[in-house]
């Protein structure tokens, strides 16, 4: 079973405290689940933890959290090495991918040295849902804003671009977020960009955003534009829908 056409879901969520357990997958992770049209079996997982280092630590509670939810969930590990010689075949046993959050550069960074890129492109047109948080959203748009480098925010343009747009993530709960944003839309350095609050997530169907949701009962998502000649950024709410 795979989704009936291209499926990223690209967020600023998607986990929360477990009750016996470290974490828990929150609905924005399921909802990717969902989306992958699954059913009949336990849903198949792939946890790609690049932009933490794969911490070992972290897979486990990953592996926990699925053990939760009832999923299987598998790790694609790039350090040391990746787990096998065939990453697209590796990946493409699964329903959904699920990017975790930290450094986006060292993200692309290290999945260029792998030539990760084509084959996340191929299992996402063969119907694997892309999905993740943070980090885990930027790399599938042209850039987005980034603590990569250090406090001061940075923005990357060297993401994967499976989705023609920038990506701006956390809009709500870090500060310098949003400005940045609207500074790198006005000046040109991004394109339309597309943006979360905390819990909030954007589906896609190939490259068409058409729907904002959100695990939360408040935040939501945005879309922020260039005014012509003007060069100053424009940004309109989304209407989100709760999960």
């Amino acid at each position: 079973m795979a989704a009936d056409q291209p499926t990223i879901l690209a967020t600023s969520g998607g986990f929360r405290a477990g009750r016996r357990t470290h974490l828990e997958f929150h609905r924005l992770a399921h909802h990717a689940v969902e989306l992958s049209g699954v059913h009949g079996r336990k849903p198949r997982l792939c946890h790609v933890g690049t932009a933490a280092g794969d911490q070992r630590w972290f897979n486990a509670d990953i592996s926990e959290a699925g053990r939760v939810a009832g999923w299987e969930v598998s790790h694609l590990n790039l350090f040391t090495m990746p787990p096998t010689t065939d990453l697209a075949g590796f990946v493409g046993e699964h329903d959904v991918v699920w990017v975790g959050g930290g450094s986006v550069a060292n993200l692309l960074a290290v999945w260029a040295v792998h030539d990760l890129g084509p084959v996340l492109r191929a299992a996402w047109q063969d119907g694997v849902v892309l999905g993740g948080v943070s980090a885990g959203s930027i790399c599938w748009f042209v850039g987005g804003s980034t603590d990569s480098f250090g406090p001061e925010l940075r923005v990357v343009t060297n993401g994967l671009a499976f989705l023609p747009y920038g990506n701006g993530v956390h809009y709500d709960s870090e500060a310098a977020r949003r400005p940045t944003i609207h500074a790198a839309v006005a000046s040109g350095v991004l394109p339309v960009t597309h943006c979360t609050d905390d819990g909030a997530g954007l589906v896609y169907f190939g490259t068409e955003l058409v729907e904002a949701v959100s695990e939360r009962t408040t935040g939501g998502a945005y879309v922020v534009t260039r005014e012509g000649s003007s060069a100053t950024a424009q940004e309109e709410p989304l209407d989100t829908r709760r999960l």
